[in-house]
């Protein structure tokens, strides 16, 4: 949950560790020495894959990017160049192929459909 940034960041900070209403009425749990230890070392096995999972989704590098909004938007513009000339290209291809089959289609003579296939390949080729 985000709060929106109005002025002192540090107070915001802060307030986020305060004890709530919640937390007061918790009931502090009797816990043996050993199973603190056991609790211990599963926090810190959570702690070392969560850290893992950082290093491996490269979080940092993410946090950094964002923080540079000249190459963020740098990075987003090639981004959709790259997928914009994607679909003109799949598009091109795509077009073709159908062009290829309707022609190949014409030439099996087929009844009810070959004269309108043919009809509409011949306006496709006017006008290229």
């Amino acid at each position: 949950m985000s709060t929106p940034y109005n002025g002192d960041r540090k107070d915001q900070d802060r307030s986020k560790y305060e004890e709530t209403p919640e937390m007061e009425e918790m009931e502090e749990v009797d816990v043996s020495p050993e199973e603190q230890v056991r609790l211990q070392r599963r926090l810190l096995h959570k702690i070392t894959e969560v850290a893992q999972d950082m290093e491996r989704f490269n979080l940092s590098e993410y946090i950094t990017l964002l923080n540079s909004p000249r190459r963020f938007f740098f990075i987003n513009l090639m981004a959709g160049i790259a997928r914009g000339f994607g679909f003109a290209l799949g598009a091109t291809v795509l077009g073709a192929l159908v062009l290829y089959l309707l022609q190949r289609m014409v030439v099996l003579n087929l009844p009810l459909i070959g004269d309108f296939i043919a009809e509409l390949v011949r306006i496709v080729q006017q006008h290229l």
